[in-house]
């Protein structure tokens, strides 16, 4: 099968001035389709255009409208004053319209088999996308919208299988807690599980906040390089899994269940997250900050034994994040269009 795939970020580190939180999954999920389909990527190069890192040996880009099989898409919506405005306007990103190009050509003309990856879970129920025959919307959540699939964001099957707790959990983590990602629609939750935590423990927030006078007491240290969040969750004990309300009302955990797992930092989550006690252990499950702060507390004071213990429970819950599950839905939902 020949796969067209649109996506508006980075394959390889990327950049630092950048939301793209994609580039943990990316990769091994498109090498995981090329090793079984043809795969052409139909957006901006943007690692070798903005990050200077060559791929085209690995990877087909192509912007035209090449012969495709399928379409698969991480969904873009629109974001006034960037993929709004007229082409070559100062600021502007294309993402948006080619995404309408490559619909119009494929799916709306074509009838090509088409799966809509609401990443960000902004298509709206009665939105007519949902509902043409060659379209398929699939979203990270455990409790998608009626007629949408479940695909999540997937962890390598090999980086399961070969994972050592006791070896991951190990080695000097210098903070206590941390939190690696950005504020968006975060504030109350932030407030309520992370904050009063921070008070007490050592910690720091890597991300985009703009707006943080409330917490004077919060270490916020600025947007990081995807390289450099990871190494902080490698130096971390603890870090606070944060969802907008409309996330957790689904079941809807992001990529950093994986990556703070995959580093041997322990996840503690609201237990007000749906499906999430199938994700994690009890002990990591809290309901206010006083609990996040007893759990931080908890783990700093735990043998390495029972972190590893912790530890080997969430790698557990990752299963269902397994990559091959995704790959195996992918193909199943373009097989049935």
């Amino acid at each position: 099968m020949r796969i067209g795939y649109s996506f508006w970020g980075f394959i390889g580190p990327g950049i630092t001035d950048t939301p793209d939180g994609g580039r943990s999954f990316r990769a091994p999920l498109l090498d995981a389709l090329a090793d079984r389909h043809q795969v052409v990527l139909l957006q901006d190069n943007r690692d070798l255009h903005e990050a200077g890192d060559d791929l085209t040996s690995r990877y087909t880009f192509d912007a035209g409208l090449p012969n495709l099989d399928a379409l698969f898409l991480e969904w873009r919506w629109p974001l006034p004053g960037r993929n709004t405005t007229a082409c070559g306007a100062p600021g502007h990103t294309c993402d948006l319209h080619r995404q309408q190009e490559l619909l119009d050509h494929y799916t709306l003309a074509g009838g090509l088999p088409t799966i809509a990856w609401d990443l960000d879970r902004v298509i709206g129920p009665h939105d007519p996308i949902r509902h043409h025959p060659a379209v398929t919307v699939c979203e990270p959540a455990a409790r998608p919208t009626p007629g949408a699939h479940t695909l999540r964001c997937p962890v390598p099957d090999t980086a399961l299988d070969t994972a050592d707790p006791a070896a991951l959990i190990g080695g000097e983590r210098p903070w206590p807690l941390v939190y690696v990602d950005n504020q968006y629609s975060r504030d109350a939750e932030f407030d309520r599980y992370f904050a009063p935590a921070a008070r007490t423990h050592r910690h720091r927030v890597a991300g985009k906040w703009t707006d943080t006078a409330r917490w004077p007491h919060v270490n916020f240290t600025g947007r990081v390089g995807f390289l450099e969040g990871q190494r902080l969750h490698r130096d971390a004990l603890t870090t606070v899994l944060l969802s907008p309300p409309r996330y957790s009302a689904v079941g809807h955990v992001t990529q950093r269940l994986g990556e703070a797992v995959r580093a041997g930092c322990l996840p503690i989550a609201p237990s007000d997250i749906r499906t999430i006690d199938t994700l994690l252990p009890a002990q990591l499950l809290v309901t206010n900050g006083r609990q996040t702060d007893e759990t931080v507390t908890h783990v700093h004071t735990a043998s390495q034994d029972l972190r590893a213990e912790l530890l080997a429970d969430c790698l557990t819950g990752l299963d269902v994040y397994r990559l091959s599950r995704q790959i195996s839905t992918i193909e199943t939902l373009l097989q049935q269009r």
